[in-house]
């Protein structure tokens, strides 16, 4: 067959995957590319800027390619205009040099370096060879790291103080995560055949000694330097990282205003399910609490994995034929507890690109043993079914028909973030979420999303706190009131509440995406109602939303109105 001598967009976006591939290993494990077990990207600053270069490479192409016949189609249109978006913000970032500054409690390169052998095949002994090289890698990737955070501090671009903070205690607990000596690579390579056993061990000691390395100068040098710099990041630099985490140039105070409002609404919600759970309770939270007591519960670890297994299967079953129409690989999901030393959040990793490592829910269990179930329930049918778990599969599940950009690396946090925290709204309108524990644990996580929404772009912008807030009105915000806000007005232990305020100052823009993503969704399932009127197939209007692949709120009230 004869190569194309013009490719249209969907090519042009295929071989920029090939080619970062080629340069971030990390992306190449998640894919499910064998070639990238053993490797590791580089981290330092002239490996950031090959990075660049790829993507203003891939930009020249693109031009050219949607000049060509045919690139007019939808399925070309769709995938170019994605592909210019996300590359746009991307090198936005880049060449702000915030690179040069990532440090925090989550999604910084060192996270990834460890987090990505929580994925890598780790089946057969060939398997752990390639672990084991990856090991030996791991000095150099945080090398790069610490070279590229030098650089940062030269040019005087520092990172905030209390992330900051927070990271160090995270590689304190990495380089002697059993409180013996023994770090967390060291652990991770003990479950390795005792064929290689010296190898592995070998590595991870010298994986470990860099975490140490990291951690002292992290400690001694780089917290001392950036003392005193702010915590935010001010409205220029929050809207550069609004573009990139929603897919969208944002009206933040827009934005603001709508956080308020659905936070207003939401508490009357809880209110009424409050009366139900402990009558006269003097605000909702007091009932949660109540149920933190009182509540049902899962016992042990292995036991709330288990449950949470059951929950997603239950939800597959329920939801499949009904308002889903799932492949069978799609509806094969694992419920894993996360490794310790990371943020407080669950989360999800998608399957590999040929599903041979199906998608994961992860639980933190920061110590716990005992887990409220009305804290559970909503959060899975969001990680897992039929939140993250049936759009990024579907979107591996139909990436021939798309393209493998927009089915894998080119996702857009909002449309993700969105459709879950939609999806747990679906299982209210479902009727799942009808005993008053559970449905108060979902008013609870949404009044969540709509806090992230206030204080994210709050305590950044420095606004105002509105005079019908209930909570400091006419104050201006800081990370401080709006840590004392967050705890309020939520459930999650403090250390929860710690380790979400440090998530907002490590990752501005990204928190608000789940509520302005639900809203995105919810409004072009509406206009797409209206569209086809009583003909309106709620389970075909899904899929065909799951099978777009990816796309920036831009775009996605266009495309799915149009369904």
């Amino acid at each position: 067959m004869s190569q194309t001598t013009n490719p249209l967009p969907r090519e042009v976006a295929d071989a920029y995957v090939d080619e970062l591939i080629a340069l971030d290993p990390v992306t190449g494990t998640y894919l499910g590319v064998k070639e990238s077990s053993s490797r590791l990207p580089d981290l330092s600053p002239g490996g950031q800027e090959a990075l660049a270069q790829l993507a203003r490479r891939t930009l020249e192409r693109l031009d050219e390619a949607e000049r060509q016949p045919g690139a007019d189609r939808d399925i070309e249109r769709r995938c170019g205009r994605l592909l210019r978006e996300r590359l746009t913000a991307e090198l936005a970032v880049h060449e702000a040099e915030e690179g040069l500054r990532a440090v925090g409690n989550m999604a910084t390169p060192a996270h990834s370096v460890r987090e990505v052998f929580t994925v890598t095949p780790n089946q057969s002994e060939e398997d752990w060879a390639a672990i084991a090289e990856r090991l030996r890698a791991v000095p150099a990737a945080y090398a790069g790291y610490r070279e590229s955070l030098s650089l940062g501090l030269e040019r005087k671009l520092y990172a905030a103080p209390r992330p900051t903070a927070t990271f160090v205690e995270q590689l304190t607990e990495w380089s002697d995560t059993d409180g013996k000596g023994r770090g967390w690579f060291e652990e991770f390579a003990s479950a390795g055949p005792e064929a290689l056993r010296a190898e592995l061990d070998e590595a991870a000691r010298a994986a470990t000694a860099a975490v140490v390395e990291l951690r002292d100068w992290m400690r001694d040098v780089y917290t001392p330097a950036i003392e005193g710099a702010p915590n935010t990041v001010g409205r220029e630099r929050y809207g550069r990282w609004a573009r990139y985490f929603n897919g969208t140039d944002l009206d933040l105070d827009e934005a603001y205003a709508y956080g308020w409002s659905e936070f207003h609404r939401l508490l009357g919600e809880m209110k009424q399910e409050a009366e139900k759970i402990l009558p006269g309770a003097e605000t909702p939270w007091v009932a949660l609490a109540h149920l933190d007591e009182h509540g049902k519960h899962i016992e042990g670890v292995d036991e709330v994995r288990d449950w949470l297994q059951g929950l997603m299967d239950q939800a597959i079953d329920e939801l499949d034929g009904t308002h889903f129409e799932l492949a069978e690989r799609v509806r094969r999901v694992e419920s894993c507890i996360a490794p310790p030393g990371g943020a407080a959040a669950p989360y999800y990793t998608p399957p590999s690109e040929d599903f041979s490592r199906p998608g994961r829910t992860w639980l933190p269990t920061m110590g716990q043993t005992r887990f409220p179930v009305y804290d559970l329930v909503s959060t899975w049918y969001h990680e897992g079914v039929p939140g993250h778990h049936l759009q990024l599969a579907q979107w591996a599940h139909v990436a021939g028909d798309l393209s493998r950009y927009q089915a894998t690396i080119g996702g857009v946090s909002a449309n993700a973030e969105g459709w879950a925290l939609y999806a747990e709204r679906l299982m209210d309108e479902l009727g799942y979420l009808t005993d008053a524990e559970q449905r108060i644990g979902y008013l609870d996580a949404q009044m969540m999303r709509a806090a992230r929404v206030i204080v994210d772009i709050g305590m950044h912008l420095e606004l105002d706190i509105p005079a019908d807030s209930p909570f400091h009105p006419g104050e201006r915000w800081t990370p401080e009131l709006a840590q004392e806000f967050f705890g309020a007005h939520s459930s999650r232990p403090a250390d929860f509440v710690e380790s979400e305020l440090t998530r907002y100052l490590t990752i501005p823009g990204q928190a608000i995406g789940y509520k302005l993503g639900e809203r995105a969704w919810l409004l072009g399932r509406e206009k797409a109602r209206e569209r086809h009127g009583a003909t309106f197939d709620l389970k075909a209007w899904h899929m065909a939303a799951l099978s777009q692949g990816s796309l920036g709120l831009d775009d996605l009230v266009d495309e799915l109105s149009r369904l």
